[in-house]
């Protein structure tokens, strides 16, 4: 009878042991993935902040100072221009010699509608 008592025995230890190491390996799991999300998360936003920098209105304002030609009126209608995120992105995009060009049809577009109010 001993004998079989520690073999009962030895058996629901080693259940019970599996069971623990189990749940030990599903919350490994869910850490590691957790760590995985956090770091995904964070390049995604480091990524858009890189975006972001590129086509701020400081990084247009640069880039419009430097520019040959820009008469004060298109200067300061472009000023209002680079509020819109997606006429940042634009203005930065175009080649340098085509940006004049493409602010003067913005901003004479927008003198128009003003002029025609």
């Amino acid at each position: 009878m001993l004998d079989g008592h520690n073999k009962r025995q030895s058996v629901t230890q080693s259940s019970a042991g599996r069971r623990k190491r189990s749940r030990k390996a599903t919350g490994d799991a869910i850490v590691d993935a957790m760590l995985e999300i956090a770091a995904a998360s964070k390049m995604r936003a480091t990524a858009i902040m890189k975006s972001e920098d590129r086509f701020s209105i400081s990084k247009c304002i640069k880039v419009l100072d430097e520019m040959q030609g820009v008469d004060q009126h298109v200067y300061f209608l472009a000023l209002d221009l680079f509020e819109n995120p997606n006429a940042r992105e634009t203005f930065i995009s175009l080649k340098s010699e085509r940006r004049l060009a493409w602010l003067q049809g913005k901003c004479g577009a927008s003198s128009g509608s003003v002029v025609g109010a």
